[in-house]
């Protein structure tokens, strides 16, 4: 009889139904979204909060909560929207105090690129153009490497598209992140130098072991290299895996005319013939005899007269 339960055992009760209830639930989405996990899709927004800025959308008439955090820096939703949203899964969220189940969506995370760019060229989609590896600063730029399949298709061609329709079409759906396309190259230093776009450079030096690179640029090509508060630099060095050192013409030169002026250790060899350890010590053992000799004979009278 339920009016004969005690206080504990009724709270149990409650907490095993609830948590029955939140098991369905999760169940039912992992069945309705799992095969969408990962895979971009479009979004309905239907409310903004003012305050916290977080939005909500309607996904296939399920309303999700897009957090501020997971929007891009910097764009400006409202209601009535249609955008491209990132799932990465099922999440819980608290609400009204209690856990509840809900979609996990974003709109910075470099998989979205990857997504979109599959919507937009067909040669993505059916695996003739390969998507290598993807840096993003979201709401800022994005760099992304690609290589063809076939010899006949140009990779950075096919992505941008004619008159850049592809691509731009990608920015406009990233309300204006820029995008680089590049060619990536099994060769690092290859890959390094493309990955630098849209500067010029004159060596690279790599380090394979180290994963680090050196690279010199011309000196009026310095700060775009580096880019806008190390932009350029940061997201080529994610793009790429390496840990890139970026130095200007004239700055490589001082270092190597200051490294050619500092004197080679090896040139000089110490001589074993000019100490002789045996003549060393001979010469300090006789001091120290001559000084007990003197300590002997000192007579402690002479001080006081």
């Amino acid at each position: 009889d339920p009016h004969e339960f005690k206080r504990i055992a009724a709270k149990n009760a409650k907490d095993l139904i609830k948590q029955g209830f939140r098991d369905i639930e999760r169940q039912q989405l992992s069945e309705m979204w799992g095969e969408y996990e990962n895979e971009a899709v479009s979004a309905l927004v239907t409310k903004i909060e003012p305050k916290t800025g977080h939005a909500t959308i309607e996904i296939n008439h399920n309303e999700v909560l897009l957090m501020r955090a997971d929007q891009i820096p910097g764009e400006v939703l409202h209601v009535g929207d249609i955008i491209k949203v990132y799932i990465t899964g099922v999440s819980k969220e608290y609400k009204e105090g209690a856990k509840k189940q809900s979609l996990r969506i974003t709109r910075i995370d470099r998989g979205l690129i990857k997504r979109l760019f599959e919507l937009e060229c067909p040669e993505i989609y059916d695996g003739t153009v390969e998507i290598k590896s993807i840096a993003r600063e979201a709401g800022s730029r994005t760099k992304m490497a690609v290589w063809s399949n076939d010899k006949n298709v140009d990779p950075v061609g096919a992505c941008v598209g004619l008159n850049g329709a592809r691509v731009n079409a990608i920015v406009n759906d990233l309300k204006g992140e820029k995008i680089d396309i590049i060619n990536w190259n099994e060769d690092p230093c290859v890959f390094i130098e493309n990955a630098l776009s849209p500067s010029k450079v004159v060596s690279v030096a790599v380090d394979v072991e180290e994963k680090s690179a050196e690279v010199v640029v011309p000196d009026y090509q310095l700060s775009l290299a580096i880019g806008k508060e190390g932009q350029n630099a940061r997201l080529a060095a994610r793009l790429t895996g390496y840990k890139i050192d970026i130095k200007s013409e004239s700055q490589a030169a001082q270092e190597a005319a200051k490294a050619s002026e500092e004197p080679e250790t090896d040139d000089f060899e110490i001589e074993e013939d000019l100490f002789d350890n045996e003549e060393i010590n001979d010469d300090f053992t006789e001091d120290v005899e001559d000084t007990e000799e003197a300590v002997e004979d000192f007579d402690a009278e002479d001080i006081e007269e």
